[in-house]
């Protein structure tokens, strides 16, 4: 049973994000702060829960939620950053982007740098533990969804409508025959072999 709040502030922000783990595409991060009476029986770490049940409660949420916010570190930055940093960035960006500045934050995860003077708390599973962080696990993957099948137009042989960037054996011999292109992470062992790969101009 998820539980509305950690800290005891009403303003508690949780954030979290999705596509660490990819090999082409951004990091996205969110952050939502959720009144006292939220409640919907679909919501869980956005892992656990159907496609259709997050699309179902991507909306719900933003009318919902007292604050939201989501942000996205393309695939060059997170070249730059690195995936940890790229996380981190996107969770303050997120947090950045409330219309109200919260109280307290919790993190999913156990990796995080303070935002402003602003308290905070890293959780192992959180997602699964806390409603706020798991709102925000929806809002962060849908939004990345929404996103990798927009650019599965422009390279559908990748089929990143279906494993999203992933690293599937799929989308491994994709680049295998066809090369990188310019969503792939630059800083990621794109093969398992990897010598040199050609990217796609």
């Amino acid at each position: 049973m998820l539980q509305l709040n950690f800290s005891g502030f009403s303003l508690e922000a949780g954030t979290d994000e999705a596509g660490r783990g990819c090999l082409s595409g951004p990091v996205v991060a969110a952050a939502v702060i959720l009144p006292e009476d939220f409640h919907h029986e679909f919501l869980n770490d956005s892992k656990q829960i159907s496609e259709k049940k997050r699309n179902i409660l991507r909306p719900f949420i933003e009318e919902h939620a007292t604050a939201f916010a989501v942000s996205f570190i393309d695939n060059e930055e997170v070249d730059k950053l690195n995936v940890l940093q790229s996380s981190i960035t996107g969770m303050h960006r997120s947090l950045d982007g409330l219309k109200v500045t919260p109280e307290y934050v919790i993190v999913d995860g156990n990796k995080f740098k303070p935002y402003n003077d602003i308290p905070y708390e890293t959780i192992v599973k959180g997602d699964a533990k806390f409603m706020s962080i798991a709102a925000a696990s929806v809002l962060a993957k849908t939004y990345r969804d929404d996103f990798m099948e927009k650019i599965h137009k422009e390279y559908p042989q990748y089929n990143w409508k279906k494993n999203k960037g992933y690293p599937t054996k799929e989308h491994r011999a994709a680049i295998r025959e066809f090369g990188a292109t310019k969503y792939h992470r630059k800083s990621f062992r794109l093969l398992p072999e990897q010598l040199e790969i050609d990217f796609l101009k």
